[in-house]
């Protein structure tokens, strides 16, 4: 089967197989899409009822609806102190709605705060779990190039005597990566 490299992955279609399964990932990528899902379910059902209530305030807090409460609650409050309405005003001076706004502003603060806190949270160990992928994955390419280019030799390949397998064979020592990005680094926090 000769295709572009560029061009979507579709598996082959058996005959007698289900066409709707075509286009659909091979098996270890739907088994790693399950474990993924799985993952997230019980980490959300883990979390505290506080983390759950501080995260349904923040995503309403960031909802079209919540705007739109907000303009027509405003909208009312001054048109009704204004007296504009047949209401007697309650807040002649606005004092109460400036009262009621920071007070609602500190809360949503904290709110959003806490969902942003656990999100990075969230995000720090992602980015463990991509690091630890990461270099599991360079220490296994290393060693099936090495395997590779000591076959290639065996077999009298000539790219078994490139020059540069000698240096992607090497194994990666991450501690030097790092420090090497941080001496060229133009940021002084790093």
């Amino acid at each position: 089967m000769n295709r572009a490299l560029n061009e979507p992955w579709e598996s082959p279609a058996p005959a007698g197989d289900d066409p709707s399964r075509r286009n659909a990932p091979p098996g270890v990528v739907e088994e790693n899409i399950r474990t993924l899902v799985e993952h997230r379910r019980r980490i959300a059902a883990t979390r505290s009822t506080h983390n759950k209530i501080a995260d349904a305030i923040g995503g309403f807090a960031g909802s079209l609806a919540f705007v739109l409460l907000h303009l027509v609650g405003v909208a009312a409050w001054v048109v009704i102190n204004l007296g504009l309405t047949p209401w007697p005003p309650f807040d002649p001076t606005f004092a109460l709605l400036a009262t009621w706004a920071s007070v609602e502003a500190i809360f949503l603060a904290a709110f959003v705060l806490m969902t942003q806190n656990r999100m990075a949270r969230d995000a720090d160990r992602h980015a463990q779990l991509d690091l630890q992928i990461s270099l599991l994955t360079e220490h296994e390419l290393t060693r099936v190039l090495r395997l590779l280019t000591s076959l290639a030799a065996h077999l009298d390949v000539k790219e078994a005597h490139d020059p540069s397998n000698a240096e992607l064979a090497a194994e990666v020592d991450p501690t030097a990566v790092l420090d090497a990005i941080e001496r060229e680094s133009d940021d002084p926090q790093t």
